[in-house]
């Protein structure tokens, strides 16, 4: 079983962002009595054992806007239920995230760590909401070394307006400085989602399909394999979200958590006062087969993960073909796979269409 557990506290909120988040108001002894409920709840509903837990994924929000010593209750309870070398990652910003924090974090057992850190240059630093500095980040990257971190993870954000070449060259340069200190990089177009400072404002977005090509280019350069239309690794993936493309069954905690059971998924409460007070409440939705079907395309075809031939109905396979022929596609081990991730949406509605 993959975990995921959501910590919606943020310092401020970023333009660009349209997950749940909130400035904290001393919740926090609140939200983690809820959590901690929410998790044995699930435990008990899923028969979850010693052993069960392959990836534990700890994200927000900002997790390291938390003190530690709120998650050691956490701890106390998932840690019987993890793996021997199962993957535990947490979601950290460089202004938050300073050297006792981390030490703490991985003491009580997180050994893999996922920075916040969007861009190396201070003007677009600040057009994206983000409050550190670029000295945060190699402060950040430093005292994660010290603690006894070696599985870091960066993201970054393109495509947006500022991003030229000599952008793109510049956050290139400034990760190849601090290349030997992560394993996997994460790179994100920028969407424009409602609900964010960012809303209906669409010309901050680029949309410049050259630059997307330069930049994936550059960071594969670097020696970061691509995996995900997003995520690029010097060995390995990240397992958790691995799963999330494969179709993996997988349980979340939180506010605003969504899991993912067979054919149904699961919502927690949306509000954080409704979320306190019945942290085990679940909002069930039951998939159909079209539905799978459609996710899976979807997954498949932006990850090294594709599709099965198996998968596909009569139609879908002759469009499956199609694309084949057309070099838009390979087949290998009874698998398509897609030979360009930036075009994934566009082939999964071709197929599904």
């Amino acid at each position: 079983m993959y975990f995921y557990i959501h910590i919606p506290f943020c310092e401020s909120k970023c333009h660009y962002c349209s997950f749940t988040s909130l400035k904290k108001k001393d919740y926090e002894e609140a939200y983690f009595n809820a959590l901690i409920k929410d998790i044995k709840f699930q435990i008990s509903q899923f028969n979850l054992s010693k052993n069960s837990i392959k990836t534990l994924f700890i994200g927000g929000g900002t997790p390291s806007v938390v003190e530690a010593k709120y998650y050691e209750k956490l701890f106390q309870v998932l840690t019987p239920l993890l793996k021997e070398k199962a993957e535990i990652s947490c979601e950290a910003n460089p202004n938050s995230s300073n050297f006792n924090w981390l030490k703490a974090m991985k003491e009580l057992g997180i050994n893999r760590l996922s920075f916040g850190v969007q861009s190396f240059n201070e003007t677009k630093l600040k057009f994206l909401g983000r409050i550190h500095s670029q000295q945060a980040i190699f402060k950040s990257l430093e005292n994660a070394q010290k603690a006894g971190f070696n599985n870091v993870n960066l993201d970054l954000i393109y495509d947006t307006k500022l991003d030229t070449k000599k952008m793109l060259e510049y956050e290139l340069l400034h990760l190849e400085k601090i290349k030997p200190l992560i394993k996997h990089l994460s790179a994100y177009h920028l969407s424009i989602e409602e609900n964010t400072a960012f809303a209906k404002r669409f010309h901050y977005k680029k949309n410049a399909s050259n630059l997307m090509r330069f930049f994936i280019k550059g960071i594969e350069n670097l020696g970061f394999k691509q995996y995900e239309i997003s995520n690029f690794s010097k060995n390995k993936p990240c397992l958790h979200n691995l799963a999330y493309w494969q179709g993996q069954s997988y349980l979340a905690a939180g506010l605003s958590g969504v899991g993912f059971y067979e054919n149904q998924r699961f919502y927690t409460h949306k509000s954080l006062q409704a979320y306190i007070k019945e942290p085990c409440f679940r909002n069930i939705e039951k998939l159909n087969l079209e539905d799978l079907n459609l996710e899976r395309l979807f997954l498949g075809l932006r990850s090294v993960v594709g599709v099965k031939e198996k998968d596909l109905s009569s139609a879908q396979k002759v469009r499956a073909n199609l694309l084949l022929k057309a070099k838009k596609l390979q087949f290998e081990r009874g698998r398509y796979f897609n030979k360009n991730f930036l075009l994934s949406d566009e082939l999964a509605l071709f197929i599904s269409s």
